[in-house]
């Protein structure tokens, strides 16, 4: 698979960590994806890919062409084509909002076509592409699409969100919440109001989310793990809440989770294989 990133320029940096072009043919076909702290927009170039949700039954919705995905707080499973081609962004958790006139709790935990939020965009966006661009040029287009869909003066309860949720970013989660609010001078409630309008969950939501990204993304599963050193690490005191919120969050056991990591390690220096695991 060939993974390309790119860090947009400035002012696009405030609210984007990334945009990646992903091509090729999948080492698994379906991948089990915790929830992490970033919104998404997933642009599909090739055949359909195919998501199922782990809290609803039925079938996968299928994203054919474009999907803008709110923050997730549970797992997913992503069903790819025999090939792939793809763009995504993925955006700060509260990076979104500024690009599109959708409240973040409507966006939380869903797949929307890219037309329904961008009007009459899609193909647009397609055919500027095409079939045949290279990776370069495809993130090109793409960071001239955001850069033009940028509002050009944030509110301020975003400024006041991006300040809060940069400090949460910085801590990996693990700050009490009353502390935030301190920083940040406003009263609990404000900034849950705040953060439900700009993210889509709350404050405390979002640091739970940082402090299980940080904890995923600290496992080496080619050597011994001690989950009684690493989880009070990243925050995580009470052991029985550990271990619930893991298995909420990847639907498997610690040693279990392990155990799929060994018999499919991740490819080294390939960032997405390094929160995602194969689903078995």
């Amino acid at each position: 698979m060939e993974y390309v990133v790119r860090v947009p320029a400035p002012p696009l940096d405030r609210f984007i960590d990334d945009i990646y072009y992903l091509s090729g043919v999948p080492s698994h076909r379906r991948m089990n994806v915790p929830p992490m702290p970033s919104a998404h927009l997933f642009l599909n170039l090739g055949e359909p890919v195919r998501l199922w949700d782990s809290a609803a039954s039925g079938p996968p919705v299928v994203l054919a062409d474009g999907s803008f995905m709110g923050l997730w707080t549970r797992r997913f499973l992503l069903g790819y084509p025999d090939r792939v081609r793809l763009v995504g962004v993925h955006f700060k958790p509260w990076g979104m909002s500024p690009f599109v006139d959708v409240p973040a709790a409507e966006l939380r935990d869903r797949a929307v076509p890219v037309d329904a939020v961008w009007r009459r965009s899609w193909d647009r966006i397609r055919d500027q592409v095409g079939d045949t661009a290279r990776a370069d040029e495809t993130l090109r287009v793409v960071e001239t699409e955001l850069r033009s869909r940028l509002a050009a003066t944030p509110s301020r309860g975003l400024d006041l969100v991006r300040y809060a949720g940069s400090r949460l970013a910085g801590l990996h989660g693990a700050v009490p919440v009353g502390a935030l609010t301190d920083a940040v001078g406003v009263s609990g409630t404000h900034l849950a109001t705040q953060f439900k309008s700009y993210v889509g969950v709350t404050p405390k939501r979002v640091a739970r989310i940082y402090r299980f990204a940080r904890l995923i993304l600290s496992v080496d599963a080619r050597g011994p793990v001690d989950w009684s050193t690493l989880a009070p690490a990243v925050g995580y005191f009470d052991q029985a809440h550990f271990i619930r919120e893991f298995r909420d969050f990847t639907g498997h056991t610690p040693s279990q989770y392990l155990a799929l990591r060994r018999r499919f390690p991740a490819a080294p220096g390939f960032p997405p294989d390094a929160g995602p695991m194969p689903a078995v």
